[in-house]
């Protein structure tokens, strides 16, 4: 029998004896009555039982010790109390149940997280109709997931989860971006994030002697661990994960200095709801250097170049006005877009032999792979334990394959842990359950069973995980119900919050539930929406009045599908663009086929039927694009053509001026002087 296997009878044998007897008891009747253990002798009992129960807190799972004044731990006597395995308690409403099966729904399969994601369902929706039978859904589609990303990708994910868990230290080697360089790296993990479609690593650097963030996609190769010892770091002391989640891009690294940038009333209120937590605002009018209108944000920044291309990419509706040095750096990106916009660039010559692809951060949309993240055998076995129980007291017998789709095992490992099952016993020949499967049914035989098992068990803290995960990453966009009650609900009955114990979802925009509210109920009751919509290509609002159809991610943010009857024609409005939304009385038929297409610019970036620019990237900025872009070209001093998809010049014009001068369209010609145009606006207007 293999160790894992023998450890977890133990372990659950331990479980059921404790809640059977409803007494504290020795150290001697453990060894005695509970499966695993009698074989021992004193020193290995002592050795395993210190283990198991090592283990088992930290699942969350804590015995009681009643420790004498004196002695040794033979005198100890433990216990554990209900309320310290048992899940407190959870009252749902429909909606709130509702909301968490489209969360099922829509994750399945496009979540690192998808199968601890599935026991903590089954345990909150015990008693109920399970989450896992869900309709399909169509008010809400996904283009961005935090999936993976491959296989390779996949397996680091894993191993760092695992790391984070048991406080192991791992060794791996990085790709730096702005070094150009492969170094090995030792780090103490503290934290996962997934942000802007990527996970990230926060963890103490040995070669930094200080916290670092690591994208797992930079990461070469396989992630080992340092040493064979159970514990290599004691957790971190006063390490905050909300200061790197709430971080911007600007704001990743050393703070060097404070940023004053002037902002058009035209978007004040779009800054205030995306950054306002990373800065102050005030009224232009109380500042000297600062046109009347508007607002004046000051924000900390650890790197100038990403503050001068946040700002760049805003046109004439924003401007730096100090420090000195910020003001000067921007004078003179502004200065070389329109030097290399001036006349056609003459790039160097191709390079013969061309670059290797980088590893593509985004997962193949036609493929869907299996979750990475595997729950911990434990909860699965506890979840299984307590669906053949509920079986053996009703007197039904269960079909294997509905077991195995619910618990997303093969039939060898469902086999595998009903075996493991029968053995579990608390003592006395009392076993908790046993059962046999015969063909595709299993059979619970009504013999005593434990009841121990008949109530859901606590989340652990993966499922715990998953399941918060997963409510952050839709937040509130589930028009079938509310995530966020939900949410407050699990943490008040967990009595801690787990996005702070590993995994934090962070937004690609700002908070966007007020608007997010409205148009979900909107799509529920199928009533018109009238909606105030910045049109940041034109500089200007418009009001619209459309069919909503769906919610909807992509790359830059969440987006209502619509149907809007004066264009005759299906468009996507970005939520955090809507200034305003309101629902109107008039209810429409909903029409067929108004459904977005979730595998193309959502999760790309690229719109369909788009034109082609070649822009030539700077050697500085070429690693950069060889990860986000099409490389079409590799160039012999490292400079590299890559392929723009575009609808619009205006939107290619931002993202050029967002390069900072590190970009430039070679062609098409139009599209070359449009930048310059707008370069020239630019500085025309921070010279006034």
């Amino acid at each position: 029998m293999a160790k894992d296997t023998e450890k977890l009878i133990r372990q659950l044998s331990l479980i059921s004896f404790l809640m059977a007897e409803r007494r504290p008891v020795t150290a001697l009747e453990i060894k005695q009555e509970v499966e695993g253990y009698s074989g021992m002798n004193d020193d290995a009992f002592a050795r395993r039982f210190y283990a198991d129960r090592a283990e088992l807190e930290s699942l969350g799972i804590e015995l009681k010790v009643d420790k004498p004044a004196e002695g040794y731990y033979e005198a100890e006597n433990y216990s554990l109390p209900p309320q310290n395995f048992y899940l407190p308690a959870i009252e749902f409403n429909d909606s709130e149940l509702g909301a968490l099966r489209t969360a099922l729904s829509l994750l399945d399969g496009e979540f690192a997280y998808a199968e601890p994601l599935r026991l903590a369902l089954q345990q909150l929706s015990w008693g109920k109709p399970s989450p896992l039978a869900a309709p399909e859904q169509r008010t809400v589609a996904l283009g961005v997931t935090a999936a993976a990303g491959g296989r390779e990708l996949s397996q680091r994910l894993s191993k760092i989860e695992t790391a984070i868990f048991r406080r192991k230290t791992i060794v791996f080697d990085y790709y730096t971006m702005g070094r150009d360089a492969e170094e090995q790296r030792k780090v103490d993990p503290y934290h996962l994030l997934f942000r802007g479609g990527q996970f990230y690593l926060v963890g103490y650097s040995h070669e930094r002697g200080d916290v670092r963030v690591f994208r797992l996609s930079r990461i070469r190769g396989k992630v080992g661990y340092a040493s064979k010892a159970e514990h290599d770091f004691p957790p971190p002391e006063e390490f905050d994960p909300r200061v790197y989640a709430t971080r911007t891009d600007w704001q990743l690294g050393d703070p060097v200095a404070t940023a004053r940038v002037w902002l058009s009333d035209r978007i004040d209120w779009l800054v205030e709801r995306h950054f306002g937590h990373a800065g102050r605002i005030s009224a232009a009018a109380e500042a000297d250097d600062a046109p009347d209108d508007g607002v004046v944000f000051e924000t900390e920044y650890a790197d100038s170049r990403q503050v001068v291309s946040w700002v760049l990419g805003l046109g004439e509706r924003a401007r730096i006005l100090g420090p000195p040095e910020l003001a000067e750096e921007a004078a003179e990106r502004l200065a070389l877009i329109v030097e290399r916009h001036e006349n056609a660039l003459e790039p160097a010559p191709a390079s013969r032999a061309k670059r290797p692809e980088p590893q593509r951060d985004h997962p193949d949309p036609d493929s869907r792979q299996e979750a990475p993240i595997r729950p911990e055998r434990f909860a699965r076995l506890v979840t299984l334990a307590g669906i053949l129980i509920d079986a053996a007291r009703e007197g039904r017998k269960l079909h294997a394959r509905a077991v195995r789709e619910s618990l997303q095992l093969t039939d060898p490992e469902l086999r595998e842990d009903i075996d493991l099952l029968n053995v579990v016993n608390f003592g006395g020949g009392s076993y908790v359950v046993y059962a046999e499967v015969h063909g595709d049914e299993i059979e619970v035989d009504p013999e005593p069973y434990g009841d121990n098992f008949a109530k859901p068990a606590r989340l652990l803290p993966l499922e715990a995980k998953a399941l918060v995960a997963a409510i952050d990453l839709l937040g509130d966009h589930i028009p079938e119900g509310s995530l966020a009650s939900a949410r407050e609900k699990i943490v008040s009955a967990l009595g801690r919050d787990p996005a702070v114990e590993g995994l934090q979802i962070t937004t690609a925009t700002g908070d966007d539930s007020e608007v997010a509210q409205v148009v979900s109920r909107a799509i529920a009751e199928h009533r018109l929406l009238e909606l105030e919509y910045y049109k940041e290509n034109e500089d200007e609002f418009t009001k619209r009045r459309v069919e909503p159809y769906q919610l909807l991610n992509g790359q830059e943010g969440w987006y209502v599908h619509a149907f809007d009857p004066e264009r005759d024609a299906p468009r996507s409005f970005r939520l955090d663009r809507i200034r305003t939304a309101t629902i109107l009385d008039e209810e429409f038929e909903p029409r067929p086929g108004i459904e977005p297409d979730t595998r193309g610019w959502p999760r790309t970036g690229e719109v369909p039927a788009s034109r082609a620019a070649r822009v030539w990237v700077s050697p500085e900025r070429a690693r950069w694009a060889r990860e986000d872009r099409r490389v079409v070209e590799e160039l012999r001093d490292r400079a590299v053509v890559v392929e723009v998809h575009y609808a619009g010049d205006d939107w290619l014009v931002r993202e050029i001026l967002k390069e900072a001068g590190d970009a430039v369209v070679l062609e098409p010609d139009e599209a070359r002087l449009a930048v310059l145009d707008a370069a020239q606006a630019l500085a025309g207007a921070a010279a006034a």
